[in-house]
């Protein structure tokens, strides 16, 4: 959701404005005593909202303008629609950035709804798929995990869990990482004794596994524990979490003391380690507030033309996390307005508190409260709170966030001195604002794929990261050349048909945090949406001279030969810190041992080389997944059986070591080797 358009005045509340907008409207534009408006200019965008007006609803909806090209530039909502969006006819109060907005539109497209609630709904709903040029954006978005415990089986699992919550079971979060998920579902299983193994795994095993061993399971899989027993472990966990973390620790403190008294000392043990589970997993959750049971916790910070919005999660009287995420918004707007756009968006695909805590009160509470309400299902309170210990708790969520971005910013500046580094180095003209690393892997030739990754002004890009499939069947087996002459055909080709020639985009060789958040600020605004057809202004390839070489062959067949390429050897012996570059028509050369930008490299080449292999695995899993075992030489049915019925999965047998593999019955020493091979050669 975007405040609608806070640069504008406000609209009058009576007809006149719409009445003298829509006699404007109506009138020609285009009469022979009077010059047609430029393309792209404000009176052109203006001529263009006139004549929308006439079609415009007077009640509450959402309105999109779009450019020539039918992109969406803005999603914007309004109790009268029309009312609106007569203020962006005005000659005079536009801002900067409006009127940047109103000249790039070439028509609008307007939707009607029953009320101003439903039309914020809606606006959020839209923002998130379109992502348009000038609303705020939730970037680095995405769903937080929750920690389910199943109602699906007779032995209930706990597990993480991030999407649609389709499985039966209790979902307790959202959690600010994965990392803080495991690390609580580790505790949870010393503390609970509950399994965490797929159902396939569970139903295969005939004797208890390794967490069995190591007391992180209680067994049910083979009986070591009764049915009873165990639904009492979970339920002891659904407790837990529930927010009744005294009532459990206090019983287990009890079964402790009792099990002490009549001697059952290894019982009291066992009962003192659950104990110390549970401690350390509250001990891990740093601020566990007394008057808050559950809320979420919003503090936004701005400096340098950038944006912080750190989020806390206290759910059952504990912390579960917290996280910083940079919203894309123009500097002009204030903190209230960015923070009001934000909370619809976080909120339009995750569960909603009772509670929101605020740093900053917003323009539209009563508003923004109804429609979080309409979609949770419950009321919700959105709070500024200005004294106890709510406050304390925003007080110190605004302090992660001042800290978090003066961290972003300086790496912005440390990354914008690196690429200036890296231009002098390899010669650039200029700091290059994107870098793209390419690399093959494969084994054998099988499963072969290509890793594109992109790096700039704020590191990885991982959003604009791309794989290709290698499909030329003409291609030897491990021919890396023939591999890279594919990707790089299919990369450009696509580039030359979608953005025939962009012109690069120069990062500042130095500078401070605040001018690298202002530089980040100016780069985002309207290129975000092109990053797939950007051009980027300098190539890495994985490897020596016969790469560059199939490399530059390839972009000039295409008609490109203003890319600088480069060409990345890894040092003799594989050694890091050793490799030399290839660049077309100079010498190789190295660089020396502690120079910042080698290891700069070597951290992009080592990217392109983790998404590749990556992308490679996941490929070849879901080869092995559709055709089973039965591209392994020797593994026939029975012997297949035999494996899936000892380790349940495909992924249970992929991770199994040699010995595990030669202790199955009915399978040999070479059936169990070639296995263990097949799934551990080491990808190209």
């Amino acid at each position: 959701m975007t405040r609608p358009n806070p640069d504008l005045p406000e609209p009058e509340d009576d007809e006149d404005a719409t009445a003298a907008a829509e006699q404007e409207a109506s009138l020609p534009i285009d009469e022979p005593e009077e010059a047609e408006p430029a393309p792209g200019s404000v009176a052109t965008g203006r001529a263009a909202i006139q004549r929308a007006i006439k079609h415009a609803p007077n009640g509450p909806g959402v309105y999109r303008m779009l450019g020539p090209d039918g992109t969406v530039l803005y999603v914007g909502k309004a109790k009268s629609i029309r009312k609106r969006i007569v203020a962006y006819t005005r000659p005079a109060g536009l801002t900067a950035r409006i009127m940047r907005m109103v000249a790039a539109t070439a028509e609008m497209e307007f939707v009607s709804t029953q009320t101003e609630t439903e039309a914020l709904l809606l606006e959020a709903n839209l923002i998130k798929q379109l992502r348009p040029r000038f609303n705020v954006l939730l970037r680095d978005d995405k769903s937080f995990p929750y920690i389910l415990i199943t109602r699906d089986h007779d032995a209930p699992q706990i597990t993480k869990h991030r999407g649609a919550r389709n499985r039966p079971g209790d979902y307790y979060g959202p959690f600010a990482s994965v990392w803080a998920v495991n690390r609580t579902i580790n505790a949870l299983q010393k503390a609970f004794l509950v399994r965490s193994c797929s159902d396939s795994f569970y139903e295969s095993r005939t004797r208890p596994c390794l967490l069995f061993q190591i007391k992180r399971c209680a067994g049910p899989c083979t009986g070591e524990v009764s049915h009873e027993q165990y639904a009492d472990y979970v339920r002891e966990a659904r407790d837990f979490l529930s927010g009744k973390s005294r009532a459990v620790k206090e019983q287990l403190a009890h079964e402790m003391e009792d099990a002490s008294e009549a001697l059952e000392f290894e019982r009291a043990a066992a009962l003192r380690d659950r104990l110390a589970a549970l401690s350390a997993v509250q001990g891990t959750q740093g601020i566990n507030p007394r008057s808050v049971e559950e809320a979420d916790v919003f503090a936004l910070h701005q400096e340098g033309g950038a944006t912080c919005v750190q989020v806390f999660f206290f759910r059952t009287g504990q912390n579960w996390g917290n996280h910083a995420l940079y919203p894309r918004a123009d500097r002009t707007l204030g903190p209230a307005e960015v923070l009001e756009s934000f909370l619809a968006q976080f909120y339009e695909d995750k569960p909603c508190p009772r509670l929101i805590l605020l740093s900053h009160d917003v323009a539209e509470r009563e508003l923004l409260e109804e429609a979080l309400a309409t979609r949770a299902g419950h009321r919700v309170e959105i709070s500024v709170p200005r004294r106890g210990e709510k406050r304390e708790l925003v007080e110190h969520a605004l302090q992660n966030a001042r800290e978090a971005l003066g961290r972003k910013l300086a790496e912005s500046a440390s990354q914008a001195r690196l690429l200036g580094e890296l231009a002098r180095a390899f010669e650039l003209k200029q700091a290059p604002g994107r870098i793209e690393v390419y690399d093959n892997s494969h084994i054998m030739g099988t499963n072969a794929v290509g890793g594109m990754i992109v790096a700039g002004p704020e590191g990885f890009a991982k959003s604009q990261y791309r794989k290709f499939n290698i499909k030329s069947a003409d291609l030897a087996p491990g021919d890396d050349y023939g591999m890279m002459r594919e990707v790089l055909t299919r990369r450009f080709s696509r580039l030359l048909r979608e953005n025939p020639r962009a012109e690069p985009t120069p990062v500042a060789a130095d500078g401070d945090g605040a001018g690298a958040g202002a530089a980040l600020a100016e780069r985002e605004e309207g290129v975000a949406e092109a990053a797939s057809t950007a051009w980027p202004d300098l190539l890495l390839i994985d490897g020596g001279p016969g790469q560059l070489k199939a490399a530059s062959e390839t972009l000039a067949a295409l008609g490109i030969t203003d890319v600088p390429l480069v060409g990345v050897a890894k040092g003799p012996d594989r050694d890091a810190g050793r490799e030399t570059f290839y660049r077309q028509g100079h010498e190789p050369f190295r660089l020396e041992p502690r120079d910042p930008v080698l290891y700069f490299v070597q951290r992009l080449r080592d990217e392109a080389h983790r998404f590749a292999i990556g992308s490679h695995r996941a490929r070849r899993t879901r080869e092995i997944g559709r055709s089973g075992l039965q591209e392994i030489a020797g593994v026939g049915p029975t012997r297949k059986r035999a494996l899936l019925h000892h380790f349940g999965t495909l992924k249970a047998i992929e991770r199994a070591s040699l010995a595990d593999l030669e202790g199955v019955p009915g399978v040999n020493a070479a059936t169990a080797r070639a296995v263990y091979d097949f799934f551990h050669a080491k990808p190209g």
